[in-house]
């Protein structure tokens, strides 16, 4: 159990470092797009900065997630309060939501009032270019971090930076077709941008919804070849699993001989707990559940 404990204090000090990273290079990315879109007049370098800035707050809102999530289970929470992960996830899709709103709403503003006034120049590019460097470098390693941590906040928070990078290729894209003599395709491009980041919001909430909803989390049929292989176990059945991608509860139901007993059963029940936590190190609670086979379980 101390050693799970000490296990789990080391994975938030890593979360949490990474996203205090990944919340100053995107602030001085956001800072950078933005300020330079108020200057050269680009509605798409500045729902780009927008964008940015969410990215910004999302670190902030997964800060505080995996805080309230690595607190200790309590008499109120006997299951502990890692679903607050998950909950600061859904928050970043909230976030892209207002984020596509607000490029959108530019955008169409633009569109109506045949207002185009972005001017283009090699600063406009070299700030798109170096800032959508940074972005996929910073989406790349939040990414590898969060599968590496088993972590949904990391990999939600990834999965906004990336649509942060997305957003700086349109601009581009829009930058140099304004070059070409194609005025409105900075509020075109920032359409697209906005249809982008909507589909990277229904990607975030659609993960947060699987842990919130109880989706099963390990496969069944592995869980069943493990325990079946175990002597003294004559059937698994009823095996379910729920819980967030580190942190995994599992119940499962076996039979055993009508005449087995309490000692042996509990004895039993020990290493069908330990061949599965071997198998899956994110069970962090297995629960099994013995009957008689004897014909009516």
């Amino acid at each position: 159990m101390l050693a799970t404990k000490n296990m789990q204090t080391k994975r938030t000090v890593q979360v949490k470092r990474v996203l205090w990273i990944v919340l100053f290079l995107n602030l001085g990315v956001a800072l950078a797009k933005y300020i330079y879109g108020v200057i050269s007049g680009s509605t798409s370098m500045q729902a780009d900065g927008i964008h940015s800035v969410f990215d910004s707050a999302g670190n902030v809102v997964g800060l505080i997630g995996i805080s309230l999530a690595t607190k200790p289970a309590d008499r109120d929470h006997p299951y502990g309060h890692f679903k607050f992960e998950t909950y600061a996830s859904l928050v970043i899709g909230i976030f892209l939501l207002v984020a596509a709103a607000e490029v959108g709403s530019s955008a169409v503003t633009s569109l109506v009032n045949q207002e185009f006034n972005a001017t283009v120049t090699p600063i406009s590019f070299a700030i798109m270019i170096i800032t959508l460097f940074i972005n996929i470098s910073v989406s790349r390693y939040e990414s590898k971090c969060g599968r590496e941590l088993n972590s949904e906040i990391l990999v939600a928070d990834s999965r906004h930076t990336l649509s942060d990078a997305l957003v700086s290729i349109g601009v581009i894209i829009g930058l140099i077709l304004i070059q070409f003599g194609i005025a409105m395709a900075d509020a075109i491009m920032a359409l697209i941008v906005m249809v982008a980041i909507l589909l990277t919001a229904f990607d975030v909430f659609k993960t947060g919804l699987q842990t919130l909803s109880d989706k099963s989390r390990l496969p069944e049929e592995r869980i069943s070849e493990i325990v079946s292989a175990i002597p003294g176990v004559r059937k698994p059945h009823m095996i379910r699993s729920r819980g967030t991608t580190d942190e995994v509860y599992v119940d499962l139901h076996i039979l055993v001989d009508p005449n087995m007993t309490v000692l042996e059963s509990h004895a039993l029940s020990d290493e069908i707990e330990k061949q599965i936590n071997d198998a899956f190190p994110e069970a962090k609670d297995i629960l099994v559940h013995v009957e008689p086979d004897d014909g009516l379980h």
